[in-house]
Parts: C-alpha cells; structure tokens; sequence
C-alpha cells in the first residue's frame, strides 16, 4: 500500500494540534477475526466461538484488541499526509495505547489522527498522532493512542 497524500515537509509544523485525518471505514467479519486467531495463535473462545461467546458479557464474539491496532497502518495509509519525496517509513512504537472498548464481530472502525508532535532530523521526519478509533457499534472509541512513526526524505 502507499499513502495517498502528500504536502511539503514545511507544512508539517503548521498541523500540530489539527486532526489530519479521518480513515474510511473498515468490517471486522468472522472471518477476519479467526484469520487473526491461526496467524497469532489467540483462538481464545471469546473471539473464535461464537456460540459460548453469546453467554459472555459482550454477548458475541469480540475483535482482538491487536487485530484492531493492526489496522492502524491500513488506515494510515487511507488518510495521513507524509512529506513530498518522501523514501520510505518505519513505524517507531507506540508512548500510549489503550483498548477502550469491545469490538463485536461485524463492527466497522475507522482512525482518527491528529497530530501532535513533529520533528525534523538526520532526514526524518518524526510523527506523534493521537489516534482514536471509531467503533459502529459503541459510542466510545475502539482504542486511544500515541503513535509515533518516522517518514525519511532527503534532508532540505
């Protein structure tokens, strides 16, 4: 995948403090969630079976909380700016994270980002975006975070 939009790096500095972008919308199926279960080996019964999933208190079987983080970069690259010219990106980690809420199989997320930081250095651009993921069905967000990542240009 790639980003789909790109502004001068000297724009960065003026987004600090603004939402730069909101993801389209993404399903979290059954099937989604049991390809998660065998790639990560987490067949916990509350995210694989959804019969005994039904007598829990979400009621159904629920996303994992890292299925849901994984689709950050998926929604990155939906709708978060990098700099012109940019070579290549690495994701740096994460200051915060926070599972703030179920999300029931079916349920449709999309990130939200603002940017909170930017720095320039050794031809890196570094990001802080606060994120919060939207969930379909619960009025709260998904999860909150701090996301850091690096985008690396050629030095000005």
């Amino acid at each position: 995948m790639t980003y789909r939009h790109h502004i001068p790096l000297e724009a960065f500095a003026d987004l600090v403090g603004q939402e730069v972008g909101v993801s389209r919308w993404f399903t979290l199926d059954q099937p989604m969630i049991d390809h998660f279960a065998d790639l990560t080996e987490d067949r916990q019964f509350i995210h694989t079976d959804p019969d005994k999933a039904a007598k829990t208190p979400f009621g159904g079987t629920v996303a994992h909380g890292f299925l849901t983080l994984s689709l950050l970069s998926a929604m990155a690259y939906d709708c978060v700016p990098v700099p012109i010219g940019m070579t290549h990106g690495v994701n740096y980690g994460f200051d915060k994270l926070r599972f703030l809420s179920p999300v029931p199989s079916g349920a449709q997320l999309r990130g939200r980002f603002t940017l909170a930081q930017s720095s320039f250095a050794e031809g890196a651009l570094t990001l802080h975006h606060d994120v919060t993921m939207d969930c379909d069905a619960s009025p709260r967000p998904a999860l909150a975070a701090r996301w850091i990542i690096r985008v690396y240009v050629p030095s000005p």
